[in-house]
């Protein structure tokens, strides 16, 4: 079998599956939005915003919080207004809204939006969270009282807190910048929150500390949440065919101690795909390519974990995915501590386990992870003796082929042979006419007199698919690889700006139908879609990764080199036999 028709199959099944993909997320009809909650055990809902009712004191568990019903966010009205507090560190930009003390921006300084260029050598960094209404993403975070306190007088996200300080710097030679917010209530029910932030680290700390002045127990919950809008379609399913991230996974992840899932936001109103159990050392996160927000509750600690639309029916719905602790309780003149974590930062493969057992998982390779781990470390090797991404692509081409060289030197063989008897297959054709089962039969005899197999190009293709395939997602999902340039392109996980991988590629293969040509007998209309993949391959290269199409260049090139020898030898040699 033809390489080339072998690879065209997975190709355009590939090109199909993109396509798809592209067009379902501009046009494919979306479910019923389910306003309210998704648990059959919902308790009464808070009437100003989208916090936890409170949690009766008689609640066997704390399991009820996280099953509360959540609506939209209220307004502000009559309330006093709130201050941004601004907070950096070495690697971060961020704002604290005292409205309920939430983190409403977050911007990476290490990572730029977009590739620096001669034109913009500095461009911005990427914002992460964000209070624009058309962005809007946040990192919230409260307590929730019993359910005979009013949520106004709760020291929850709509809260108002107050700050000493509207501006926080980790100074140079400073390797801890606690930030503190504090809400009181007229009965002495005292909450201090406290924000920790560490030199080098995208994790933040958080303490929320109860300081009972009343002379009533207070009972009642920590909770946890991120709120989304999902982002801008593109403009058109080609657009979203050639940008990456509209083709990467947005939505909700969660991890259960033992499983990682996820949740589109297109399904989070989809009552059996919503999210609404407990379970003990997960977390609860927000993806987009290349970064991840997550809420890390304690790992030997039991929360609630929901996902709910917030505004249902309003042109930009939030998501929110929440995660509820365990009940607490505070006797008059006593203090307690609620702690959680916030990873707030890129998504670096090998690093995030460190942080908390899972979070590693959301770098999701899928089907093909067995394959594109191990090339992601081999890339990574390569990458630390080259020092440039391109080059480590090239080296691993190298090897791959190295590895495989007896195994195309097979099929290249193959390939020479049927090309050899492509004269004879011919006249067979002019014999038997339209005859075309004595045809069979008399091609089948011919192959077995001269001992050749015509599926013996397709072992070395079934072998390297999957590398195609998983290097296609190393190159689509490795933070390490976005930005990262070779030669004359600036970014090896965007499609070349000139064009001139996917040309070269069109090259290699008009040099491979050279040197194996149709197959006589072969159906006309075969034969020109043979003649045209060139233009499609150029075409479909066109908006694949760069480092992709490097790949496949170079492999590509290397290949011909070494079919080209094959087939060379196999025609200086001794003839086949004649009828």
């Amino acid at each position: 079998m033809n390489q080339t028709r072998t690879f065209l199959l997975f190709a355009l099944l590939a090109v199909a599956y993109l396509l798809f993909m592209a067009w379902e997320k501009d046009y494919a009809p979306q479910p019923p939005v389910v306003a309210g909650s998704t648990s059959t055990q919902a308790i009464a809902t808070s009437t100003d915003g989208s916090v936890p009712s409170g949690i009766p004191a008689a609640s066997a568990s704390a399991a009820s919080a996280g099953a509360a019903k959540i609506a939209p966010e209220g307004s502000h009205a009559g309330q006093a207004p709130s201050q941004l507090i601004t907070v950096d560190t070495d690697v971060l930009h961020l704002l604290v809204d005292t409205r309920g003390g939430s983190l409403v921006r977050a911007d990476l300084l290490a990572y730029p939006n977009k590739a620096p260029t001669h034109k913009d050598a500095n461009p911005p960094p990427t914002v992460l969270l964000d209070n624009d209404p058309a962005h809007y993403f946040v990192a919230q975070n409260g307590l929730v009282g019993s359910s005979d306190t009013a949520p106004a007088d709760q020291p929850n996200h709509l809260a108002l807190f107050q700050s000493a300080k509207t501006s926080y710097t980790l100074t140079p030679g400073q390797n801890e910048l606690q930030v503190e917010l504090s809400w009181q209530d007229a009965a002495g029910l005292k909450v201090t929150k406290t924000y920790t932030f560490k030199r080098g680290s995208y994790v933040i700390g958080l303490n929320q500390r109860i300081d009972n002045g009343s002379s009533q127990p207070w009972q009642g919950n920590a909770y946890q949440q991120l709120q989304r809008v999902a982002p801008p379609k593109p403009g058109s399913w080609l657009s979203s065919y050639a940008d990456p991230e509209s083709r990467s996974f947005q939505g909700a992840a969660w991890y259960t101690g033992e499983k990682f899932e996820k949740l589109e936001f297109k399904n989070f109103s989809d009552r059996k795909d919503a999210l609404d159990t407990q379970f003990k050392g997960g977390w609860a996160a927000m993806l987009r390519l290349y970064f991840v927000t997550a809420w890390i509750p304690p790992a030997d600690q039991t929360d609630h974990y929901v996902t709910q639309t917030l505004d249902p029916d309003s042109a930009n719905p939030r998501y929110l995915i929440r995660a509820v602790g365990p009940a607490l309780s505070v006797a008059p003149g006593q203090s307690l501590t609620s702690q959680a974590r916030l990873y707030l930062g890129p998504n670096v493969q090998g690093t995030l386990d460190a942080i908390a057992p899972g979070l590693d998982l959301t770098i999701d390779y899928g089907m093909f992870k067995a394959i594109a781990v191990p090339m992601h470390w081999i890339l990574s090797q390569f990458h630390a003796v080259a020092k440039n991404w391109g080059v480590a692509i090239i080296l691993l081409v190298l090897l791959i082929k190295g590895l495989t060289w007896k195994l195309t030197a097979m099929q290249y063989r193959s390939s020479a042979r049927m090309r050899k008897l492509a004269p004879r297959i011919q006249a067979l054709k002019e014999r038997y006419g339209d005859d075309k089962q004595k045809m069979q039969q008399a091609t089948m005899e011919l192959y077995k007199k001269e001992k050749v197999n015509p599926m013996g190009g397709c072992l070395p293709v079934l072998i390297t698919m999957p590398v195609f395939y998983g290097l296609y997602f190393v190159l689509e999902y490795s933070l390490e690889l976005r930005h990262a340039a070779f030669l004359w392109i600036p970014d090896l996980s965007h499609p070349d700006p000139l064009y001139i991988l996917p040309i070269v590629y069109a090259i290699v293969m008009l040099g491979t139908q050279w040197l194996n040509p149709a197959a006589a007998g072969m159906d006309p209309t075969q034969a020109k879609m043979m003649k045209v993949m060139p233009l499609l391959f150029t075409v479909m290269f066109a908006f694949f990764p760069a480092g992709l199409c490097l790949y496949y260049a170079v492999n590509g090139l290397v290949g011909l080199g070494q079919q080209w020898w094959v087939t060379h030898h196999i025609d200086r040699a001794a003839p086949l036999t004649t009828d």
